[in-house]
């Protein structure tokens, strides 16, 4: 992990920026050890989201911005925080134009008017449904595959709706059993990094995929191996003969988005040899045929696909209740969450570790808490009644 001469460990070097230089110094003169890793990540996510370079920037309304940025509306990845955990990030940031303030930065701190956090969501005692039970992804696993059969049955549902059928059942199978983030498999907008895995990430042989990790330490390699279990690459398996991609660097999910396709075909050619083009054949047809791979489905693209999921799980199984309007649904984020509390409540804490990525078994205990507490108590109880 690299230093920079002008501020904490881990953090780049802000040149000119005001607003970084501000951060690096209030994480190193103020805080310590997790507490600064923590709060850097989110100061820094701050910072860079936004693009803030001078504390002529930050304002009342960039306030209200950030509370609509942490309640989920405009986030650019899959991470749909809890509402205490937004209000939690909104302090820290809070805190640290206090600090801007005592450090005669700014004149005042926006964060503290009356309405700056009004978008913040609202702390209440009903829990967001960012959980797969283990009922839920099995039964949304054999939704998928009822449709798939459904689609093949004679008479056999026209291609298109037969790859959208084989999509859906991949992408249930990824997030449900494999682990991994959304944000780790599908583009996330404005992060030219996070681009959607490719065939070439995919090694169904050897169960694994390769994606970009949440790796913060600038001296560990980014790209990590989740583990792929077998259902699950079956699964891919037969959705890539269905899709049938050219090339390896295919995105494993495609968008469907024609300015974005079109857009892709540009960068090889010409706007106007593209519109030559289009005269002889379609947008997909060109794409295949000179190999140039459209953008992955994003985020947000795989949000829509599971809030329609969603729906139609609600009206099929009574036990299931989804209101995706209300933003009950089964999120992407809700599927790792899910995984991990099943392997950890069978007793399996290492390979919840290990299927999650986490970095050591403390950051799964860290998670998983509750489950912990839970069984400690029941133990307590088995040990007290023995001694009646």
């Amino acid at each position: 992990m690299q230093s920079s001469a002008n501020g904490a460990v881990g953090y780049p070097n802000p040149g000119s920026n005001a607003v970084k230089k501000a951060v690096n110094d209030y994480l190193e003169h103020s805080l310590s050890g997790r507490s600064r890793d923590t709060i850097g990540h989110v100061l820094t996510e701050w910072v860079d989201h936004f693009g803030l370079e001078s504390f002529d920037e930050i304002d009342r309304q960039q306030c209200r911005e950030y509370g609509r940025y942490l309640s989920g509306e405009v986030r650019r990845d899959d991470r749909e925080l809890e509402a205490p955990t937004a209000h939690t990030y909104y302090a820290y940031v809070r805190a640290f134009l206090s600090f801007c303030v005592r450090d005669e930065r700014l004149e005042r701190n926006p964060a503290l008017t009356e309405d700056a956090d009004e978008y913040l969501p609202q702390i209440t005692s009903k829990p967001d449904r960012q959980f797969w039970t283990p009922e839920e992804r099995e039964t949304a696993i054999r939704f998928c595959s009822k449709q798939v059969d459904s689609a093949l049955t004679p008479p056999m549902a026209p291609e298109e709706i037969r790859l959208k059928r084989y999509r859906d059942r991949a992408i249930v199978t990824i997030l449900g059993l494999t682990g991994v983030r959304g944000a780790e498999v599908f583009a996330v907008p404005r992060d030219d990094r996070r681009n959607g895995i490719t065939w070439d990430d995919v090694d169904t042989q050897e169960n694994s995929i390769t994606v970009l990790g949440k790796v913060k330490r600038e001296d560990k390699d980014p790209y990590q191996s989740a583990q792929l279990p077998t259902r699950a690459a079956t699964a891919l398996e037969r959705y890539k003969a269905q899709l049938d991609p050219p090339t390896d660097a295919w995105p494993v999910v495609p968008t469907n988005h024609y300015p974005s396709k079109r857009k892709a075909l540009e960068v090889e050619f010409s706007e106007a040899r593209v519109d030559s083009m289009l005269r002889r054949a379609s947008i997909d047809e060109l794409l295949r045929e000179h190999e140039v791979p459209p953008p992955s489905i994003s985020t947000n693209g795989a949000r829509t696909i599971l809030k329609r999921l969603s729906a139609r799980l609600d009206v099929a199984y009574d036990h299931l209740e989804y209101d995706p309007e209300e933003g009950d649904y089964l999120k992407p984020h809700g599927a790792r969450r899910g995984l991990g509390d099943e392997l950890y409540r069978k007793g399996h804490a290492e390979v919840a570790q290990k299927s999650l990525r986490h970095t050591s078994l403390d950051v799964t205990d860290e998670s998983y808490q509750n489950i912990k507490t839970k069984e400690t108590a029941r133990q307590v109880d088995d040990l007290l009644k023995s001694g009646e």
